[in-house]
């Protein structure tokens, strides 16, 4: 057994990871379908007006605006109809003096005419339309370039892409846009305690938790997988994997980040590269290690499910986001009442899972091996290192999961 030889505070392992970490700087090109949620390394200017044509934004008739002033319920103005114009239809005849066209929304807007009066404020006589509303030129209509002018910037290098930027995109007729490539993470089970899902349980052993939370959290925070087999606890075998997946950004081990006779990731990152923290003072996942391999980051999660998935929101998610380029994110929060005194450990930062019934939150942690801590819980709450006690009733924040 080797006792841990110093615990830092939480806020000063998240500081050091992300001063190791680094933005990417690889790209690659995704089709639009592809690109929600990605970071775009390149400026998009419009190399077109959008709309590229001047249209109608009601339904109604295209109208010269002056020949409709004057118009009221009670003194209509009697307009000539042309022709009708569907959406994607090029108009066949101009307007004129005291003409009109009916028109679709989106539809083409004929040569001579400068507004459009809705369907409502009209009514049909054959081949007149009168018109009880007067309107002004450009009324309901979308002009040529309003929406995008040629020439504007329309994503800078380094924006997200939501939903609405990837339509914007789209507008312009891209098919595919440069984004940053994902941070490529190994996510690698260790010990033969535990066993691959579809497998028969040995005595002794249970199933790999691990690698499937682990892996959701990166992909969720910008992060490809490689999701590898399980590791014996051994220094060669580790330092095989470490040797045969140099090309990912970051390994995740979880297990062997302890104090136990077969605990030796620590062994490997002081052979191999630097060890940057090992020991976190916070409950649970007071186990983490933390270094570097050349440029490699690599995590040593504890084992337990409810403390490497805890530690994996708390460290591994914000290191991620700035390796991916992502803004930081904070879980949302909600205020709620503790249902029960809770006693918490002097000097550890304690994340303490609890279930709401309301706006009462009730421990839900049973221990650090348990994924229902977390899996039946609705948040957390975060004691501080330096709260010994949360009384019944006491106000708190919950941040949901």
């Amino acid at each position: 057994m080797r006792p841990l030889r110093r615990l830092i505070q939480l806020d000063e392992a998240i500081g050091l990871a992300l001063c190791e970490a680094v933005e990417g700087k690889r790209t690659e090109v995704v089709q639009l379908l592809d690109a929600s949620g990605r970071v775009v390394a390149e400026d998009i200017v419009s190399e077109i007006e959008v709309p590229p044509f001047s249209r109608s934004a009601m339904d109604g008739y295209a109208v010269r605006a002056k020949d409709t002033y004057g118009a009221a319920r009670l003194k209509p103005v009697s307009l000539r109809l042309r022709e009708k114009i569907y959406a994607g239809a090029i108009p066949k005849k101009a307007i004129a003096k005291s003409e009109c066209s009916e028109i679709a929304t989106g539809a083409m807007l004929p040569k001579g005419s400068d507004a459009v009066v809705m369907v409502e404020d009209t009514e049909r006589h054959e081949g007149e339309v009168l018109v009880s509303e007067a309107v002004h030129p450009g009324q309901n209509v979308s002009k040529k370039g309003e929406d995008i002018s040629k020439g504007t910037p329309v994503v800078s290098k380094g924006e997200l892409l939501n939903p609405s930027k990837v339509g914007a995109v789209a507008a312009l007729g891209r098919k595919s846009v440069k984004v940053y490539a994902r941070p490529l993470v190994g996510v690698v089970p260790t010990g033969n305690e535990i066993a691959e899902l579809g497998r028969s349980l040995r005595p002794g052993q249970v199933y790999n938790i691990n690698s499937y939370t682990l892996a959701a959290v990166v992909t969720s925070n910008g992060g490809d997988v490689r999701k590898l087999d399980i590791v014996d606890d051994s220094l060669e075998e580790l330092e095989r994997v470490v040797r045969d997946n140099a090309d990912c950004d970051m390994l995740v081990f979880s297990g062997g980040s302890s104090v136990g006779e077969k605990d030796i990731m620590l062994d490997v990152l002081e052979r191999n590269g630097r060890v940057i923290f090992h020991g976190v003072a916070i409950k649970p996942g007071k186990p983490t290690l933390f270094g570097v391999v050349g440029k490699q980051l690599m995590f040593g999660m504890p084992g337990y499910p409810t403390a490497c998935l805890s530690n994996a929101y708390v460290l591994l998610a914000p290191v991620l986001r700035k390796m991916a380029r992502l803004p930081s994110k904070s879980p949302q929060a909600v205020t709620a009442r503790m249902a029960k005194r809770i006693v918490s450990t002097t000097g550890r930062t304690q994340f303490l899972t609890v279930k709401l019934v309301g706006d009462v939150a009730h421990p839900a942690f049973k221990e650090s091996g348990a994924i229902t801590s977390m899996a039946f819980a609705d948040g957390y709450v975060v004691i501080p290192a330096d709260v010994d006690m949360l009384e019944k009733d006491e106000a708190v924040e919950v941040f949901l999961l």
